[in-house]
């Protein structure tokens, strides 16, 4: 399903769907910030914060099937065993927050007896009976998993800056759209 010739890198599927993923979450944290903050677009930004996170859902499904029939690139030397256990953690973190922000959201709106619009007459099911209070706490879940997607996200791109940056390790280059050549990396290379 996905593989590479370069056993330093991702396999093309995996960057793209990476990619792809980052860019939507971006999106979808500086939405749910606008959401909070202006009640004059809340409704339009509403019709695209669902169909949205429902697109997250689908893709982190893909993506997670991609990763089990795909080889990953080791990690690089230079990071140490704590900084991989660390770097395996947030990922397994990442992908949980994937599919639970869209789920809790699409679990909040069926109990808030809200529909649940795609785009024009797409409307998904309901997955919770309409109860207030689970709504409440499904709303209250709904913010605090925003918040550890957005601190979680912050230190993915912190780790890989500071590798990038810093170590010079090359670690961006396994997730680089463009084809990277094999061979070892140039550590603290000027």
């Amino acid at each position: 399903m996905g593989t590479t010739n370069n056993p330093t890198q991702f396999a093309l599927l995996s960057r793209i769907l990476h990619w792809s993923m980052a860019a939507m979450i971006l999106v979808m944290l500086f939405i749910g910030v606008s959401m909070v903050t202006s009640l004059g677009n809340y409704h339009r930004l509403v019709a695209i914060h669902r169909p949205l996170g429902i697109m997250i859902l689908i893709l982190a499904a893909i993506r997670l099937i991609n990763r089990k029939f795909t080889k990953l690139p080791a990690f690089p030397p230079t990071m140490s065993p704590r900084e991989r256990f660390a770097a395996t953690a947030s990922e397994k973190l990442l992908y949980a927050l994937m599919f639970a922000l869209p789920l809790v959201g699409w679990g909040m709106l069926s109990a808030g007896h809200y529909p649940i619009v795609m785009f024009g007459p797409f409307h998904l099911p309901p997955i919770l009976p309409a109860n207030p209070t689970l709504y409440s706490v499904l709303r209250k879940a709904h913010t605090i998993f925003a918040y550890l997607l957005f601190l979680t996200f912050l230190a993915h791109l912190s780790a890989v800056l500071f590798h990038t940056l810093i170590v010079r390790d090359r670690l961006l280059d396994r997730m680089a759209l463009w084809p990277i050549r094999s061979g070892k990396s140039k550590v603290n290379a000027d």
